[in-house]
């Protein structure tokens, strides 16, 4: 059922894509490796278990990506569905709905679509890139606002088992979702119309390395949408927590707005603008069927839900969008 020898066969046709052609099959069998990951061969049995449902309609441009049909599913096909689906747990990015079975994920990424939407160069015939964009839920609403085509990267291979679950049934060209990090990107590549990066840039240890990898994926005035934590305060305010954040190990820096614009501006990057800033909410983040593990909620101070359980400022995200040279 994963296949991606469409995208390699097509790219290599493509003298912006055919480097990263070459390297793609030794990319793909890295980041699916059953000696890597011991837990794939379960995941990809989970993929195997989905039940043969035709769609009839699908939906891409609304808050639970997914499809119908015309015809009722008999009830022990959903309950197949419904298993298979809760054998890729935990299920982050969403909401989607297939058949009816709705996967209530940990994060109501509409909401922040909803924010996001508004600041992007319209999509239509153009070519995007998702970093770190776990299933791929804003892929799916970047294809549906008429992208000509969208590539998600994630080096979490449970993730990308869950986009192969849902291509399964929305069987969209056009949406590809990789196994792997920026890193893996060839360098200088300069392809891309539109490059996202949301939930990313606080979990590397350079800034500033991240944001040049980013734009050298863009071409020439190409959008970058960039979404991060961030902390209230002035031009180089930053915070650089001594252990962890929110309970996540990982988080490196948390400019404010003020010193990621600069930062932006310092790497080359035209016409830096914030455009939104938000703190996340219990609501937007948190546990459920399908998200059965720690969430928002818990990594807050109980006394005091504007700080997080270390002591630090709650988490508070800003949407950034900018242009490379």
């Amino acid at each position: 059922m994963i296949d991606y020898q469409p995208l390699i066969a097509r790219w290599a046709q493509d003298d912006s894509f055919a480097t990263w052609a070459d390297e793609l099959p030794g990319l793909l069998e890295t980041g699916l490796s059953h000696q890597r990951y011991g837990d794939l061969s379960r995941w990809l049995a989970a993929l195997d278990a989905l039940p043969d449902i035709t769609p009839n309609a699908v939906n891409l441009d609304a808050s639970r990506v997914g499809c119908d049909s015309v015809d009722a599913v008999p009830a022990e096909t959903l309950a197949q569905l419904h298993e298979a689906l809760q054998g890729l747990h935990p299920w982050r990015k969403g909401p989607f709905e297939l058949f009816g079975v709705h996967i209530d994920t940990e994060w109501r990424s509409d909401w922040k679509w909803d924010r996001i939407a508004p600041h992007i160069d319209p999509l239509p015939g153009r070519r995007v890139l998702d970093v770190g964009c776990g299933s791929g839920y804003h892929c799916w609403r970047m294809l549906g606002a008429g992208a000509a085509e969208v590539i998600g990267i994630d080096p979490t291979p449970l993730f990308v088992v869950q986009f192969w679950a849902l291509q399964r049934y929305l069987r969209q060209a056009g949406i590809w979702v990789l196994p792997m990090g920026i890193e893996a990107v060839p360098p200088k590549l300069r392809a891309f119309d539109t490059v996202f990066s949301m939930g990313v840039l606080y979990h590397r240890r350079s800034p500033f390395d991240h944001l040049l990898e980013l734009r050298d994926c863009l071409r020439p005035t190409g959008q970058l949408v960039l979404e991060t934590l961030v902390i209230d305060g002035g031009p180089g305010d930053t915070l650089v927590p001594s252990g962890r954040y929110s309970r996540m190990g990982n988080v490196w820096f948390l400019p404010s707005c003020d010193t990621l614009l600069g930062w932006l501006g310092k790497v080359g990057y035209e016409d830096a603008q914030v455009v939104d800033v938000n703190v996340t909410s219990p609501e937007e983040q948190r546990s459920t069927e399908w998200m059965r593990f720690h969430s928002l909620s818990d990594f807050l101070d109980p006394e005091d839900p504007t700080k997080t359980i270390e002591g630090y400022p709650a988490p508070m995200r800003a949407i950034v969008t900018a242009y490379a040279p």
